[in-house]
């Protein structure tokens, strides 16, 4: 083979790797996204909308309906309605309470679960600057570094949006944790016509999310964020109710602080009604090993607390 003919063949292999690559990069954008899944439940969730009605602006629907879609097919959590179900809940109780239900009805108080963790989908902070073309600043020493840096809410001229998940302990109220994410509206190559991803958003109330343009770009956003908050739970591995103390007690009726489980043991102190305690965990039978606000440590009945309010 002569130099020429050499020289070809390596510029016809070289063109065919290259378009070889554009056509798996092409392939990949027309990937439609997949949310993130769990084998086992973290905990109980609710998702709360932020006190920024920033959604208004953009003709879209509260987030609270879109991210309840990503937790509902993510198994990740058990989703718990705070919302219009809870409304509708209590107007049912209400109806209880007065004696309108029929006997065996079955609906009181002591029924309903508690939320774990809150879940609240927010944009990055408003930035002053923005004209009303955009909503959002930095969010600055949340985020901070490099990453920080790049964040820049909600765009429409230039269509790209930055969100922020924070999930936090409703006993401790400590952060877990807190994810920003990314979209523009080159991400959305996959989407079409639209794409298939987006049907069930229509059908959860977040039709906003699935029909225009932004709202694609910002439920891709959330997505990033939810992404990286999943894969963050799975690593912490957190327990709500294993991570946080007992709930304090109230002392009902008067007592004493034993120093064993056992009113033959030597006392501690007197116990007035009304005083705090904080059980360790540990109990023997009726017994509970508590301390007081003083740090007084010792035994006492369960039969005389009553949950502090």
């Amino acid at each position: 083979m002569n130099r020429d003919a050499s020289m070809l063949t390596v510029a016809v292999g070289l063109a065919c790797a290259a378009l070889g690559g554009i056509a798996q990069a092409a392939e990949q954008d027309t990937q439609e996204p997949v949310i993130p899944t769990c084998t086992s439940k973290i905990g109980t969730l609710a998702v709360t909308e932020p006190e920024d009605k920033w959604w208004i602006a953009y003709n879209l629907e509260s987030p609270e309906a879109l991210i309840k879609v990503f937790v509902a097919e993510s198994k990740c959590f058990t989703l718990l309605d705070r919302g219009k179900g809870l409304a509708a809940a209590q107007q049912e109780r209400a109806l209880a309470g007065s004696g309108e239900m029929r006997g065996g009805s079955n609906v009181g108080k002591g029924q309903m679960k508690a939320a774990d963790y809150v879940l609240v989908p927010d944009i990055v902070n408003r930035n002053a600057n923005s004209g009303g073309k955009s909503i959002g600043g930095l969010l600055g020493g949340i985020v901070g570094g490099v990453a920080g840096a790049a964040l820049g809410g909600i765009s429409l001229k230039s269509k790209t949006a930055d969100v922020v998940l924070t999930l936090t302990d409703v006993r401790s109220t400590e952060q877990i944790s807190l994810q920003q994410g990314h979209a523009k509206k080159t991400d959305l190559g996959w989407a079409g016509g639209g794409g298939a991803f987006f049907g069930g958003f229509a059908a959860a109330g977040a039709s906003g999310y699935a029909n225009t343009e932004i709202g694609q770009v910002v439920t891709m956003a959330y997505l990033d964020a939810f992404a990286k908050l999943v894969d963050d739970v799975k690593q912490i591995q957190p327990d709500a109710k294993a991570d946080n103390v007992t709930q304090s007690v109230t002392m009902a009726k008067p007592g004493k602080l034993y120093t064993k489980p056992d009113t033959k043991s030597g006392v501690v102190r007197d116990l007035d009604p009304g005083m705090t305690l904080y059980p360790t965990g540990e109990k023997q039978g009726i017994w509970w090993k508590v301390s007081d606000e003083l740090g007084n440590e010792g035994w006492a009945p369960s039969t005389l607390f009553q949950l502090a309010k």
